[in-house]
């Protein structure tokens, strides 16, 4: 008989959770489309160029976010690229975020719980937060809002040692604001900074002397890194600036759509960790003064219709509410009852050993074409793609599906035994997708064959290239992988001859729209299996 797992988990079992979750997929697949690729692509202009002022895309600027992710990211790049990769390197400062994001939300927990309540509360909140469906993915993703989420969680940390409420902690939280305002822009730090300052005027223990100074050095600090890079933006180009702020602080969408969004891609995105915040805002709702109750509840009640009033309407602006919701239901974890607990634990053990499963069964039958019915709906869906053992690979997946029946059998009885189970299986289900399966992922993910194959097409010297309804994530691909960079399509001279005489159309397989007359088609590719998109080059005139 094994040794029983003890509960809640040691810090060593945590990190090796933590790891089991962030490390696969982060490296050997190529940068995906939309967030992946925008931000691999800002990181590489950055480097070319060598400015780190103005983020592009393509050549063109790009002030969706600021520049703080892509900095860190470079600076991965110019220090590992040579092992991992150029664009691998990258989304190591995802890893890195999601690290920090973890160990400061467990300390965040630990600080704000009741005398020895706090290991437990620390890892469930922790627990929480890996096992959240929505970061499954964005978690291995090179994001900008991962930065924002590891400074809101350390914002977090330093706001709940209220023994050590003075300048320098105030400093520390500023700063936290700061960073997260230079990673995705003021939603963030206006939330973490207002759910701050009501929580020092209503909650009795915190409304002190020492509260200003914590504040006022926390707004120091905070103006100090917010206006770095705005005003080193503006003294380069003012128009880009103002730019910047008019999309950062004006609405995309209506307030009641949003919401209705958010609403309903928060119930699967912060699954679970938003039923077991609402029972803890039930089960202490007495409390509702406490720090501890008042502060993320307070975050939660302002960022879920801040995120709404912004927009656009993107799942992953919905990482904004990760960090107070698992913080607030990690303190109803204890406090479950015994047939929810229960539940929890059962439907996490049952769901995530299914779909472990199943992916085994698809990795078997890409690789032995056993079941054949499965193997086919693979190769259908990837044509051209040759599967290929790697040991490495199946050896770490081997070692994620062993270590399950272990967790599932030899866990100790606690309350915190379902939020483990669950963050291990969000592990689990991840970890062998990333290895058994990302090649084959990769392969109908990847914009690399199609920007290849348009540069092929392409003379040497081609010039200036027009696009007309290429999306910003197709032209950051395109100009990572094949250095082709594209500008709106116009048409100048008394003759209507085009500025450039080359155009890439992005449409449908099965609708051409050409780009007038005169235009003669050079090609028309598309990536593996996928019916929605095609690219296709048009030369002008002979």
């Amino acid at each position: 008989m094994l040794p029983r797992l003890a509960l809640p988990p040691t810090h060593a079992v945590l990190i090796v959770l933590a790891l089991a979750f962030i490390a696969p997929g982060l490296v050997g697949h190529d940068p995906w489309r939309a967030f992946d690729v925008l931000t691999i692509e800002v990181v590489q202009q950055m480097h070319l160029s060598g400015d780190w002022v103005v983020p592009r895309i393509a050549g063109e600027p790009w002030l969706e976010d600021p520049p703080f992710y892509h900095w860190l990211g470079l600076a991965f790049a110019k220090a590992l690229g040579w092992l991992f990769g150029f664009h691998n390197a990258v989304r190591l400062a995802s890893g890195l975020f999601m690290m920090a994001a973890l160990w400061f939300l467990y300390l965040a927990a630990r600080h704000s719980a009741l005398h020895g309540e706090a290991r437990p509360t620390g890892a469930s909140a922790a627990l929480l937060l890996v096992g959240s469906i929505g970061l499954m993915v964005h978690a291995h993703e090179a994001v900008p809002d991962l930065a924002t989420l590891a400074a809101s969680c350390a914002g977090l940390a330093f706001l709940f040692q209220s023994k050590k409420k003075n300048a320098k902690t105030g400093l520390a939280f500023g700063a936290c604001l700061g960073v997260a305002f230079l990673s995705t822009g003021p939603l963030a730090p206006a939330v973490l900074g207002t759910s701050a300052l009501l929580a020092h005027l209503a909650c009795d223990e915190w409304r002190t002397a020492r509260a200003a100074r914590f504040l006022g050095a926390a707004a120091l600090a905070f103006l100090v890194l917010a206006v770095s890079w705005p005003l080193a933006l503006y003294l380069r180009a003012p128009e880009l600036a103002q730019a910047w702020w008019h999309g950062a602080t004006h609405a995309r969408g209506g307030f009641g759509e949003n919401l209705r969004y958010y609403l309903s891609t928060a119930s699967w995105f912060a699954w679970p960790a938003w039923p077991l915040a609402l029972w803890s805002g039930w089960i202490l709702r007495r409390e509702w003064r406490t720090p501890r109750v008042f502060v993320p509840l307070a975050y939660v009640l302002l960022a879920l219709p801040a995120i709404a009033w912004l927009g656009p309407r993107q799942d992953i602006n919905t990482i904004a509410l990760l960090a107070p919701l698992s913080l607030l239901g990690a303190h109803g974890v204890a406090r479950l009852r015994r047939g929810a607990a229960n539940l929890l634990d059962w439907f996490g053990t049952m769901t995530f050993s299914f779909f472990a499963a199943l992916v085994w069964l698809g990795y078997i039958a890409m690789m032995t074409g056993v079941p054949p019915r499965i193997a086919n709906n693979f190769a259908k869906t990837a044509p051209g793609f040759v599967p290929q053992f790697e040991l490495l690979p199946f050896l770490a997946a081997l070692a994620l599906t062993l270590a399950w029946p272990y967790l599932a059998f030899y866990t100790a009885p606690s309350p915190t035994r379902g939020v483990t189970r669950w963050a291990a299986g969000v592990a689990l289900l991840w970890g062998t997708f990333a290895t058994l399966w990302l090649p084959w992922a990769d392969h109908i993910k990847s914009y690399q064959s199609v920007a290849l194959q348009l540069k092929s097409t392409l003379p040497a010297g081609a010039g200036c290239i027009a696009q007309q309804q290429l999306a910003a994530p197709q032209r950051a691909a395109f100009s990572f992988h094949a250095g082709i960079r594209t500008e709106a399509l116009s048409v100048a001279g008394a003759q209507g001859a085009p500025k450039c005489p080359y155009v890439i159309v992005q449409g449908h397989p099965r609708q051409e729209t050409t780009p007038g007359p005169g235009w003669r088609k050079l090609a028309d590719v598309g990536r593996p299996g996928d019916r929605g998109e095609r690219y296709r080059l048009y030369r002008y005139g002979g």
